[in-house]
């Protein structure tokens, strides 16, 4: 059960719209949780440049068979051109939140 259920993270710019993103991710069963952590100050080079701005992590509880939708509604809904999309694996875990993960996505689960 462990192999099905993964962690995305994303970064998003501090603006009104992050709590809707959020929202959205859930109420489509893309995500069984998001968690949106405290606005922190990023620096990265974009173009040559380095670049300083102010965004929020975003931590995806997920199916990995929601992975591919959910990547491409993240695409659909993310202002950044090159929105992060890094998939972190989950090793181990409560049983029973890892299958709270995938029911809430409407994840196929091992009987």
């Amino acid at each position: 059960m462990t192999a099905d259920v993964v962690i995305v993270l994303t970064t998003v710019p501090v603006t009104d719209q992050v709590e809707a993103l959020a929202r959205t991710l859930v109420d489509e069963q893309l995500a069984a949780c998001v968690n949106l952590l405290a606005p922190m100050t990023s620096f990265y080079r974009w173009e040559g440049r380095v670049e300083r701005d102010s965004e929020r992590q975003l931590i995806i509880k997920t199916s990995r068979s929601a992975l591919d939708r959910l990547r491409v509604r993240l695409r659909q809904l993310h202002t950044y051109e090159l929105p992060e999309f890094i998939v972190i694996d989950v090793s181990d875990g409560s049983p029973e939140y890892l299958d709270w993960v995938l029911r809430s996505t409407g994840a196929p689960r091992a009987s």
